[in-house]
């Protein structure tokens, strides 16, 4: 978010209706968080423009798209150089299987939000796209056999 964006609990109303339902009309949206039509798309484009809002999209069920198998992968890189670190998030951002990747701090350098087919996905995965770049010391694979809980809407903020 750019730090001149400021919001207030309105917009925070808007946000977390817009993550529960991104098909929500204005109608409806401005009827929630108790706004008219016009004040509440007015909200809406100012959240947009100042990227607060980055997007839109649909939360598909991987399995049934075709990757029944989520992999959380913590890789270690062998140097921790400019160069080094410049090159594989510019290469583990051309892999389309890593749905996320995230910088750590701990024991791992990177987390890895991995959906592949099979195991035989997974080993491709690791020997032909991971292994390739060049600069990984380490790979840890986790496998996730359950998903207790999984949201994208944010909690509510204690003013």
């Amino acid at each position: 978010m750019p730090k001149e964006a400021k919001i207030d609990a309105t917009d925070r109303k808007i946000i977390r209706a817009l993550q529960k339902n991104g098909r929500i009309t204005n109608l409806d949206l401005a009827e929630n968080v108790n706004l008219s039509p016009s004040p509440c798309l007015r909200r809406l484009r100012n959240l947009e423009q100042n990227g607060v809002i980055k997007g839109y999209s649909i939360d598909v069920d991987a399995k049934a798209y075709g990757f029944p198998i989520m992999v959380f992968v913590r890789v270690t890189l062998n140097a921790h150089t400019g160069e080094t670190v410049q090159l594989f998030e510019a290469e583990v951002c051309k892999i389309p299987e890593v749905l996320e990747c995230f910088v750590m701090t701990g024991a791992a350098d990177y987390f890895l939000r991995v959906v592949v087919e099979d195991l035989e996905d997974y080993e491709r995965f690791v020997r032909q796209r991971l292994h390739e770049i060049g600069c990984i010391n380490s790979i840890d694979t986790s496998f996730v056999y359950g998903v207790v809980k999984q949201t994208h809407v944010f909690p509510d903020l204690q003013s």
